[in-house]
């Protein structure tokens, strides 16, 4: 097929009329950000000579996992390219150091017990070890920063989330709390092992990631989000820096300086991890992304 089909006049004037640009009224930025998207579609149609029955097939693809788009799109490398996309924002505009971010995934909960001292993250009975972790919560100098929040929130030893799993067998927020930090910027929880896990078997990501001859297995890690005022939200995870699958995660989550490598005693784990927090510029910093979220 003619590789410059996309831009012959009547294709483009298609465009400008399915994004809205020859209408008034809407957002001008998302007639855009929508006008490029399509062309790009477009452009990749007629770049591998796509077939009707691929196209539709391709549709039906994504209509029938639309449940699976939070494990999609990590599986994928997009929510990892937004973290790198950041980064590189960050460098540009001379803003350096602190805890890195990664991904955060689809399974936080707000709403999560707001609990102060040494925390039992776990509500339920596990037929598997502790985790143990300690750490500290500091700014770029140090510091610690007056009323720090930890979020935390990670999987029980079947690789399942409350709220989540599909035996119901969890209570609402089993392994999951929201942290009040004191005055010396130090926490402390204990829960049950979390596991690494896989996708849903048989699901629409398990489905594309074996067509494309990729896995959708996850190490064992923990979700954290770390707020305080005068600081930047951070979204990030630890995962465990032995577990087989911690440089081969599917959804692209681990990262350098974030691949502690537990000390294990028997079935139990001790990990000792501090968060820096980088200054805000403004308050937009302090507040995570305008992401839907599940809430209790």
């Amino acid at each position: 097929m003619i590789q410059g089909f996309v831009k012959t006049p009547e294709v483009q004037a298609l465009l400008d009329r399915a994004s809205g640009k020859t209408v008034e009224g809407g957002d001008d930025r998302l007639k855009a950000i929508t006008r490029d998207l399509v062309e790009s579609l477009m452009a990749t149609i007629v770049k591998y000579d796509v077939t009707e029955s691929e196209f539709w097939s391709s549709i039906k693809f994504f209509q029938d996992g639309a449940r699976e788009f939070g494990l999609i799109v990590p599986g994928l490398g997009l929510e990892h390219f937004m973290d790198l996309y950041m980064d590189a924002k960050d460098k540009e505009a001379g803003q350096s150091g602190g805890t890195p971010r990664t991904i955060e995934g689809p399974l936080y909960v707000e709403g999560a017990p707001l609990v102060e001292g040494d925390v039992d993250l776990s509500d339920d009975p596990d037929e598997t070890g502790t985790l143990y972790m300690t750490g500290q919560i500091k700014g770029p100098e140090g510091e610690s920063p007056d009323g720090a929040i930890l979020h935390v929130w990670h999987a029980n030893s079947q690789g399942f989330y409350s709220h989540f799993d599909p035996t119901g067998a969890q209570t609402p927020f089993n392994n999951r709390r929201r942290i009040k930090i004191g005055s010396d910027g130090r926490y402390s929880f204990h829960s049950k092992m979390p596991n690494g896990y896989s996708v849903p078997p048989g699901g629409s990501t398990e489905t594309l990631l074996k067509a494309i001859g990729r896995h959708g297995n996850r190490p064992a890690h923990v979700h954290f989000f770390v707020e305080a005022p005068g600081y930047r939200a951070l979204t990030t995870q630890i995962n465990f820096g032995d577990d087989p699958f911690a440089k081969d995660d599917f959804a692209f989550a681990t990262r350098e300086g974030l691949l502690p490598v537990p000390q294990r005693q028997g079935d139990s784990a001790y990990v000792a991890f501090d968060f820096e927090l980088q200054r805000s510029a403004s308050s937009d910093d302090e507040v995570f992304s305008a992401r839907s979220r599940a809430a209790a």
